[in-house]
């Protein structure tokens, strides 16, 4: 088996764009919290594809819907109607308090649409002179890999050979309401912000931030677009993130857990000023909001909410972060997380830890070199939690 996973690997190296460094574990089936390689060997998940899959690997009432779908109609494209985009959209709308919702498949793509969004809203609303309007990003942002994306991020393995640029963005530190309230002219459309920067190294802000956050943007009519893809529907122990404070967004963009993991779905929600502002012709996709995607999407949203997993995440995420936090390690420089989005942040190169965690039938992935994420599915339990917390405690005793 072992000679099987490296021919794998090798087909993989050979034939795929070397855009990723995976750990050397080949994966050929999943359920719940588990996952398990080639060889029948069994692994912790504790990235669940960066939050892809808060309702655990293969959810049984999602993979249902999906079957159930799959022998009626897959797509029929937006050129006509079909019968679950409506109770889709509805849902959409209903979770997140928003009027209308714009399906889309990847969450690039939604983050693509909500930057239209607000560009169109402030040339048509707000009267920003044609082609002037900007965005405030922020400095460690992780929103997506499209050109227009990357050309805003910090990070040069990003935009480093993609450039030029796309004009009409602003970067602002992190958490520093102050630099929000400088950084805003009349030609400000929006401020598009993760309420958690996952990929930066799970960066919380500080407490109060957003609410001053949501001041500034509504004395300024500024359009607060919240990218809640990685840190929404559960993940953080609140439905959104934003909860957290009691904070609505002008904007919320969705994706990944959106599917349970089982289908590219991902959607922005706003208000009918902001995305009315659509008319045929002038955004669309062929995928977006096909039939199989809104009902696996019902699906996932149904048991996020009937299995009550935000209220899981947020009882076993301070669990697990205690647990992190009892670890004696002087290598470990710090724990924080919020739910389930956990990041561990050591004092030498994480990578090494992560392939002994492999070994040892975890799976967790560095980010920005230092940072272990710790980010099970949503259904985890203490027992499992617990086994987890002893398989981290004995790889960092091998960690030399």
């Amino acid at each position: 088996m072992k000679d099987k996973a490296e021919k794998l690997i090798a087909l993989a190296e050979r034939y795929g764009a070397h855009n990723y460094h995976p750990l050397p574990v080949v994966l050929e089936r999943g359920k719940g919290v588990f996952v398990w390689d080639a060889a029948g060997k069994r692994y912790f998940d504790m990235l669940s594809a960066y939050s892809a899959l808060n309702q655990g690997h293969n959810h049984p009432k999602i993979v249902a819907a999906a079957k159930k779908q799959l022998g009626r109609i897959s797509l029929t494209s937006r050129a006509f109607h079909n019968v679950l985009l409506g109770p889709f959209l509805q849902r959409v709308c209903e979770l997140t308090g928003q009027d209308m919702a714009l399906p889309m498949n990847s969450g690039a793509e939604a983050v693509e649409t909500a930057i239209k969004a607000m560009r169109l809203w402030g040339y048509r609303k707000k009267g920003i002179p044609k082609n002037k309007a900007r965005i405030i990003v922020c400095e460690q942002n992780f929103h997506g890999r499209t050109t227009t994306i990357v050309g805003f991020s910090s990070d040069p393995d990003s935009y480093d050979g993609f450039g030029p640029a796309t004009p009409g963005f602003l970067k602002i530190p992190f958490g520093n309401a102050a630099a929000l309230q400088a950084a805003i002219t009349a030609d400000v459309c929006g401020f598009l912000v993760e309420p958690i920067q996952g990929e930066a190294g799970v960066n919380i802000p500080p407490a109060g931030y957003f609410q001053k956050v949501r001041e500034i943007c509504s004395r300024h009519k500024v359009l607060l677009c919240a990218d809640e893809i990685q840190t929404g529907l559960g993940r953080t122990g609140k439905f959104f993130a934003l909860d957290h404070e009691k904070i609505k967004p002008d904007l919320v963009i969705l994706g990944k857990a959106l599917s349970g993991g089982l289908y590219p779905i991902s959607a922005v929600a706003s208000s009918k000023e902001v995305l009315g502002l659509f008319k045929p012709g002038t955004h669309g996709s062929t995928f977006g909001g096909n039939p199989l995607a809104c009902a696996i999407g019902l699906a996932a949203l149904d048991v996020l909410v009937k299995e009550k997993l935000p209220e899981n995440a947020d009882k076993l995420g301070r669990y697990f972060k205690a647990g992190l936090e009892a670890i004696a390690d002087p290598r470990i420089k710090e724990v924080r997380g919020r739910g389930l989005l956990l990041g561990v942040e050591l004092t030498v190169k994480a990578r090494p830890l992560c392939e002994i965690l492999m070994r040892k039938g975890l799976l967790a992935k560095e980010t920005h070199d230092h940072t272990v994420r710790f980010a099970p599915p949503l259904v985890i339990t203490k027992a499992q939690i617990d086994q987890a917390l002893r398989i981290i405690s004995e790889a960092l005793a091998e960690f030399k």
